[in-house]
Order: C-alpha cells, then sequence, then structure tokens
C-alpha cells in the first residue's frame, strides 16, 4: 500500500501556495451541493455533506458560501443542476487513472478530458476497465516527524484504522469510509497533527514509475485534469519515489 498517497501528498504541498481559491471554492461548493441534494441539509445527518463542510472550512471557504451551496443542493435556492460521472482510462506507462466529476453537461466534460489523456499519449477506458484496481478508503497521512509510532498506532487502531504504513516522511493510515469522521475526531482530540485527510479510491497495487520524463508526463496530466472546473477528484495507481517527483519539480 506504501506509495499511494503520493499525489494526495503532492496535491497538499501545491494547495499551501495556490493562488486559485475560487476555483477550489467552486469544486467545493458542487460537493456541498450534490451532498445535500443526496442526503438533505442537515450535516448531522448527512455524514456525505459533514465531509463536504469539512473540506470547504479546511479551504477557508466563507460559512455564507457554504450555506448558500446548501440551500442550492436542498432547492431552496434556485441552483444548476450536477451529475456525478466517473471517467476511467489508462495513462502514461500504464498507469491506471480514475477521474470523478460533477457536471451539469457531459456532452462538455467528456470531450475535455478525452483531449487530456489524448494529449498525454493516453487513452480513456470503458466503464469499469480500472475501477476493480481501486477501494473506497478513509485515508489520513500524519507527518513522522510530529508523533511516535506507537502511540499513533494505538491511537489509529482503537478509532477504527485498518493499516499504517510509514511511507517516506509520512504514516498513511487507512480506513472504512463509515470510520473516517470518527478516526479524524479522535485524532484531533489527541492533537495529532494530520496532513491528508479524505476520502479516497486506494490502489490495491502501485506501478513503480523511477524515469523521470515518464513522471513528468504522469504528474502533468494528474495536473490538468485537476484543473478542469468539472472534475473532483482524481485517483491513479502510480508510486513515484519523492526524489524523481523533486527533479520533475526542479525542471
Amino acid at each position: 500500500m506504501a506509495g499511494h498517497s503520493h499525489w494526495a501528498g503532492i496535491k497538499y504541498k501545491k494547495a499551501a501556495n495556490d493562488a486559485k481559491r475560487g476555483k477550489i471554492w467552486s469544486k467545493l461548493a458542487r460537493m456541498i451541493i450534490v451532498a445535500a441534494k443526496t442526503g438533505g441539509g442537515d450535516p448531522t445527518a448527512n455524514l456525505a455533506l459533514r465531509y463536504a463542510i469539512d473540506k470547504a472550512k479546511a479551504a477557508n471557504m466563507p460559512k455564507d458560501t457554504i450555506e448558500k451551496a446548501i440551500k442550492k443542493g436542498t432547492g431552496d435556492l434556485e441552483g444548476v443542476n450536477f451529475e456525478e460521472v466517473l471517467y476511467e482510462g489508462y495513462g502514461p506507462g500504464g498507469v491506471a487513472i480514475m477521474v470523478e466529476a460533477l457536471t451539469d453537461n457531459r456532452n462538455r466534460t467528456a470531450p475535455e478530458i478525452k483531449r487530456l489523456f489524448e494529449r498525454s499519449g493516453s487513452s480513456l477506458g470503458t466503464s469499469g476497465c480500472v475501477s476493480w484496481m481501486f477501494n473506497k478508503k478513509g485515508l489520513i497521512t500524519v507527518p513522522a516527524v510530529s508523533v511516535d509510532e506507537e502511540q499513533l498506532l494505538e491511537v489509529a487502531l482503537g478509532a477504527g484504522a485498518e493499516d499504517m504504513e510509514q511511507a517516506e516522511e509520512v504514516y498513511e493510515i487507512t480506513c472504512d469510509p463509515g470510520n473516517f469522521e470518527h478516526l479524524k475526531d479522535t485524532l484531533k482530540e489527541k492533537e495529532i497533527d494530520t496532513r491528508v485527510a479524505e476520502i479516497s479510491m486506494v490502489p490495491q497495487s502501485t506501478v513503480a514509475v523511477t524515469n523521470v520524463a515518464a513522471a513528468t508526463k504522469i504528474l502533468n496530466l494528474m495536473d490538468a485534469l485537476e484543473d478542469l472546473d468539472d472534475v473532483q477528484n482524481v485517483y491513479a495507481n502510480f508510486d513515484i519515489p519523492a526524489e524523481v517527483v523533486s527533479k520533475v519539480e526542479s525542471q
């Protein structure tokens, strides 16, 4: 499992200096709208909405913006009708990629995603072609320098974690999605610093990518996909060593 959170970690580092806050808020607003539409506007009874609100707060989205998104989802305010669409394909080097989108126009979104895949020498596949390689899990990473490993393991397992491994500078903790909120709250109560905390699609195995040129193509494709307004999340099964990522970033 170690290495699967590389993209989550890379995204985290970039988000710390990301000037595209408006775009991030727009994506999170869509997430809130869909969650509220599906399960209602009460976050205490709608875990998907609570998760979306927590992500919005972590991105410093204003309270009134969050409330408006909820009302659009429940129908109290007029809003756009978004639908969830999953795209699957193979990236450079045969890396499996899944793209989660929330769109109001499939005829716009699908060609945009297909164009990005083809531009990188990759290809979109049929439904189910790579999703079988992933499992839906709660994923939390904790900086290794901030906590004792045995202490963290004891707390995590006691709060419902399924597994914990060290991947370079972080501990990766995974759990069943149903235990995610409890695990996250427990770590917060214990004042354990977390870096990434999200519901993620975790690959069952990873593809090692040590070639800088191949890694560059993969990361550029992931970046381009993430940059599309309709795209919410991008998952892949690559494992790029930190030293290779550093070389890509220094180009």
